[in-house]
């Protein structure tokens, strides 16, 4: 099978999408499907060398909605090479610009979501969602329309879709997600991590890793984690993340006002063995985000044997509870509060006992074999 998919940009940064398009694309690649990708990078964009896949970089898009005039061009001149396409994301261009190059081609696509219609987004973001209302019934209804279907990745994920605008019509299929196995000599990634961030050897490191983003509750963490950081002298709480909205000095003066600065390690982005280290390193992940479609951090953790705290607003809260495999509770500070508390006050056999569950549900429900072959599967199912 040859597939192809669309997506703004390859950059890492970017999150999720990104990292799972590529690890998706390793097992492809073992598996002799061949993938491509066409973005709107620069082609001499660094990232985009030694990846897995074929990338066409068509240089940047234009104003906040990414219009790229060399996209359908592109589409119409090279989709007879490709057995489907695979759209990820909405709300730009890429995404309608697809649709304007494949509605009379007979040529079947998929739209991956990623959470994008999540109805935190329009209580969160009312002028937005108003401004989307405007070219909702124009453009992003008709991509998910006539697509073929539209991927979700989870449960949860699919049936709150609807709840974000009345115009909706798509075939839904949810599709399992996941992450790459991490790797085996976690002694070795764990050192180079402490080696890089030597005030951390011998504490008790809490891990926030993902993007420093206001949807992600950076600032709620902080301030629950104030409150139970008397507890115990040795806990730490580590941010690890890229800051694209330039939150950090803000998050950092909270900190300062609270008197947990010296308590708090700021990383920055963390790639590789760096990021493997960091999870190794760590005896809990913590994710109290307000809206989290899946958490590809989430399921890394899990793969490290490293238990997870998440609010319910984490599309697979539900598994994780169920499992025992890590502590969910609201969105606020209250309930982080509550099971930060509930982490450090454990008993050691208990957290060995959720520390084992941990593994035991990636390897049941997250690895990146199962994503691969899950998507595969819908695709195939939905051409024939």
């Amino acid at each position: 099978m040859n597939l192809l998919h669309v997506i703004p940009s390859l950059n890492p940064k970017g999150g999720g999408p990104m990292e799972g398009l590529i690890q998706m694309a390793h097992v492809h690649k073992k598996n002799g499907v061949h993938v491509e990708v066409v973005c709107f990078d620069e082609p001499g964009d660094v990232h985009l060398q030694g990846l897995p896949v074929v990338p066409h970089p068509l240089g940047k898009g234009m104003m906040t909605y990414g219009y790229n005039p060399r996209l359908v061009p592109w589409l119409k001149d090279n989709i007879h090479r490709f057995d489907a396409v695979v759209i990820n994301g909405v709300w730009q261009y890429h995404a309608f610009g697809t649709w304007r190059a494949l509605k009379n081609s007979g040529k079947p696509y998929f739209v991956y979501t990623h959470g994008m219609l999540d109805p935190w987004f329009k209580h969160a973001y009312p002028l937005k969602h108003l401004k989307k209302w405007l070219y909702w019934p124009w453009a992003d209804y008709r991509v998910l329309r006539d697509a073929k279907a539209v991927l979700f990745t989870c449960e949860e994920e699919k049936l709150l879709a609807p709840k974000s605008f009345w115009l909706y019509k798509v075939n839904p299929r949810v599709v399992k997600y996941g992450a790459a196995t991490p790797p085996q000599d976690s002694d070795r990634v764990r050192e180079l991590f402490l080696n890089s961030f030597p005030i951390l050897r011998g504490k008790k490191s809490l891990l926030f890793l993902s993007r420093i983003h206001e949807k992600k509750g950076c600032d709620l963490l902080i301030e629950a984690f104030a409150r139970i950081a008397g507890l115990d002298e040795d806990v730490r709480l580590v941010m690890a993340g890229p800051d694209q909205h330039g939150l950090v000095e803000g998050l950092k003066a909270q900190a300062e006002c609270l008197g947990i600065a010296d308590r708090i390690v700021w990383t920055g982005m963390l790639r590789g063995d760096m990021k493997w280290g960091a999870f190794y390193a760590s005896e809990l992940f913590v994710l109290p985000s307000h809206q989290e479609n899946f958490g590809i951090a989430v399921a890394e953790a899990l793969g490290c044997g490293v238990p997870t705290l998440i609010s319910n607003k984490v599309n697979i809260w539900r598994e994780i509870e169920e499992d025992g495999a890590g502590l969910v509770g609201n969105d606020d500070v209250a309930d982080t509060e509550a099971n930060l508390r509930r982490w450090v006050e454990m008993s050691f056999t208990e957290k060995q006992k959720m520390m084992k569950q941990a593994r035991a549900t990636f390897k049941e429900r997250y690895t990146v074999e199962q994503m691969t072959h899950s998507m595969l599967s819908t695709i195939k199912d939905c051409v024939a």
